[in-house]
């Protein structure tokens, strides 16, 4: 059975701590996005720019060291990162707006929703473009 454990976790390695990392981001994302809408006079779609970018820059950091384990090109790859997240943010803006403006959906619920979707493509994106090992001829 541990044997089992073992070659899963390895398999799926890169995807479970791109899941441990990215519910630490989502989850600061989301308890900024929280907080912010709650105690603030805010527009939340703002909130959403701030608070995701941070759990950007969060995910990034964490998944360069210590998942993917890629030290090169750290700009250029931030960049990239940074680029799949703004994609993400439209695509989580867009959600939110949709969800909140015409399903009269709560701001959180709906931001949960949007999380979930985003963090789906963006897993894909990074773990093939941003994080992909580069190899030279």
């Amino acid at each position: 059975m541990a044997n089992i454990v073992s070659t899963l976790f390895h398999r799926f390695r890169n995807l479970i701590l791109y899941g441990i990392i990215g519910s630490l981001s989502a989850g600061t994302d989301f308890t900024l996005y929280s907080i912010l809408v709650r105690e603030t006079a805010i527009p939340y779609l703002l909130i959403n720019v701030f608070s995701t970018f941070v759990g950007i820059v969060i995910s990034y950091l964490l998944n360069r060291k210590y998942n993917f384990k890629v030290e090169d090109n750290a700009i250029s790859r931030f960049l990239i990162f940074l680029s799949i997240g703004i994609g993400g943010l439209v695509v989580s803006s867009l959600l939110l707006y949709l969800f909140v403006e015409f399903w009269a959906i709560d701001k959180t619920l709906s931001k949960i929703i949007s999380l979930v979707v985003v963090v789906l493509i963006q897993y894909l994106l990074n773990k093939y473009i941003t994080f992909k090992t580069r190899k030279y001829a």
